[in-house]
């Protein structure tokens, strides 16, 4: 963008967080997803939203995932940084992995539906590609006694 002297600005980044957020189900030991539905734009993702004035990354993913989810989580290791443009703008958005341990979602303005999807199927639905990775990303960074079901011994 170039100002009335020519010169080039690079636009201020849009700046958010957010989580990759898992729990165990209670029918079993496996490991699921929680992916949100935005209807404003008809997609599912991960729960991110953009920092207040002076909020930390950390501190607002925290209000994100509380706001959009309902969910307490625990949160554990931050993940990758996800950098894309909106409008022409560029947006960076840092995720944690995130362990849902209380809480419980009530659709509101924002987020219309939330579901609980093994790895492989959430990585399918989410609708854009740079979400992805994230899970995969997730599934490395849980801590083996995590990933065991709960009928396997040690």
């Amino acid at each position: 963008m170039a100002d009335r002297q020519g010169v080039t600005r690079t636009p201020t980044p849009i700046r958010a967080a957010g989580a990759v957020i898992w729990r165990r189900p209670p029918y079993d030991g496996s490991i699921e997803i929680a992916l949100i539905h935005r209807p404003r734009y008809d997609d599912y993702s991960h729960p991110k939203g953009k920092l207040k004035p002076g909020e930390p990354f950390a501190r607002a993913a925290r209000r994100e995932v509380r706001e959009e989810t309902g969910l307490e989580c625990v949160f554990g290791p931050a993940l990758s940084v996800s950098h894309y443009l909106v409008g022409g703008r560029p947006k960076e958005v840092h995720y944690w992995a995130a362990e849902a341990v209380a809480g419980s979602f009530e659709p509101n303005r924002e987020v219309d539906r939330l579901l609980w999807l093994p790895p492989s199927a959430a990585r399918r639905r989410l609708t854009h590609d740079r979400d992805r990775p994230l899970i995969d990303e997730l599934m490395r960074a849980l801590p083996p006694e995590a990933l065991r079901t709960r009928g396997d011994v040690t």
